[in-house]
C-alpha cells in the first residue's frame, strides 16, 4: 500500500506499463489526469485502455458533485476514449445517498446551476423531491461549489457561511477538492468552501475523496467489472492530488500513482513541464503530507 516511510526511494516513471504488471484493477481520478476541463488527454485514455485489453479493470473515481451518466457524457464530449474506462463513481453519487437520507428535511444549496441534475437524481432515488429553499428557512447545506466559480472566491461567502456557523447547520460539501485547474486557471471548489466553514466551527460531512464511502463504491464497481474479488495489494490509484488522491489511497490501504502534470505542477515543474519532477520537490511534498505513493509520472501515459 502506500507508506508513510519518508526514507523510501522517490521513484519517477515514464509509463504506466512501467509498474501495471502488478495489479488487477485501476482506480482513476478524472480531472487533471483524463482531461483538464477543455480538452482531454490522449496519452491517458490510452495507457488505461492499453490495460483493460490485458485484462484489467478500469474505475474512474472522481470528486464531481454530479451522478456519473452526466460525467460520462462530459468525457464523450471531451475526447476521452469509451474504451478506457468500465465505470464511474463520483462524489455526487455518494451525495445522493446522503440527500436522500434527509429527503424530508429542507436544504439550501450552494453552488452553480449546473449541479442541480444532483437534486433531480435524489429524487428519484427517494421517490420525492428535495425541498430547496433559502438560507433563512433551511436546516441544512448542500456544497456542490461556488455559484460563479469563474469570479468569485471563498471570500465572498463570508457572511453567508458566518450565519450558517451561528445556527450550526450540517454542511455536506459533494466535492473536497480545493481547486482544480480548468485549462490553464485555478477554480476553487466545494472543498474551500468547506474547510473555511470547519474553521468557523461549522459541522461538514464530505462525500467523495480522500474518504471511505466513494472507495468502496468504486472498489464493489472494479469487482464487478473484473469479475472475481479483488485483493487491495493489487489495486492502483492514480490522481494528482495529494490531499484527495494519493490520501485517499492510504486510507483505502492501496498504491497510488501521483500524476504530476496536474494540482502540484508549479511546485514540482516549475515552468518547464517537458522536464521531469524535481526529485527534491517530490520528496518534500511527500514529507508535507506523511504520503509516500510508489511512483509518479508526469503525465499517465502506457
Amino acid at each position: 500500500m502506500t507508506t508513510h516511510d519518508d526514507t523510501r526511494e522517490i521513484r519517477q516513471v515514464e509509463g504506466l506499463g512501467e509498474i501495471s504488471d502488478r495489479y488487477d484493477a485501476i482506480l482513476c481520478d478524472i480531472w487533471g489526469v483524463l482531461h483538464n476541463g477543455v480538452a482531454s488527454f490522449s496519452p491517458a485514455s490510452d495507457a488505461l485502455t492499453a490495460f483493460r485489453r490485458r485484462g484489467g479493470a478500469v474505475v474512474l473515481i472522481s470528486n464531481a458533485p454530479r451522478p456519473s451518466a452526466p460525467i460520462r457524457s462530459q468525457l464523450e464530449r471531451l475526447g476521452v476514449s469509451p474504451h478506457a474506462f468500465d465505470a464511474i463513481a463520483t462524489s455526487g453519487d455518494v451525495t445522493i445517498d446522503l440527500i436522500a437520507e434527509r429527503i424530508g428535511d429542507p436544504v439550501l444549496h450552494i453552488g452553480p446551476e449546473r449541479d442541480l441534475s444532483l437534486f433531480n437524481a435524489a429524487a428519484e432515488a427517494a421517490g420525492r423531491r428535495p425541498n430547496l429553499v433559502s438560507l433563512e428557512d433551511a436546516s441544512y447545506a448542500l456544497c456542490t461549489g461556488l455559484r460563479h466559480d469563474v469570479t468569485e472566491t471563498p471570500r465572498d461567502y463570508e457572511a453567508e457561511l458566518g450565519d450558517m456557523a451561528a445556527r450550526a447547520m450540517t454542511m455536506i460539501c459533494a466535492n473536497p477538492d480545493i481547486v482544480i485547474h480548468r485549462g490553464d486557471v485555478l477554480i476553487y471548489c466545494a472543498g474551500a468552501l468547506a474547510r473555511r466553514y470547519e474553521d468557523l466551527g461549522g459541522p461538514v460531512v464530505y462525500a467523495g475523496k480522500p474518504y471511505p464511502p466513494i472507495y468502496r463504491r468504486a472498489l464493489a464497481l472494479a469487482e464487478e467489472a473484473f469479475g472475481a474479488p479483488l485483493d487491495r495489494r493489487r489495486v492502483l490509484a492514480i490522481g494528482d492530488g495529494m490531499i484527495t488522491d494519493i490520501a485517499g489511497a492510504a486510507v483505502a490501504g492501496l498504491d497510488a500513482l501521483l500524476v504530476t502534470h496536474g494540482i502540484h505542477r508549479a511546485a514540482l515543474h516549475g515552468e518547464n513541464l517537458a522536464s521531469p519532477a524535481s526529485a527534491s520537490e517530490l520528496r518534500r511534498l511527500y514529507a508535507e503530507h506523511s504520503l509516500w505513493p510508489v511512483a509518479a509520472i508526469g503525465e499517465l501515459r502506457a
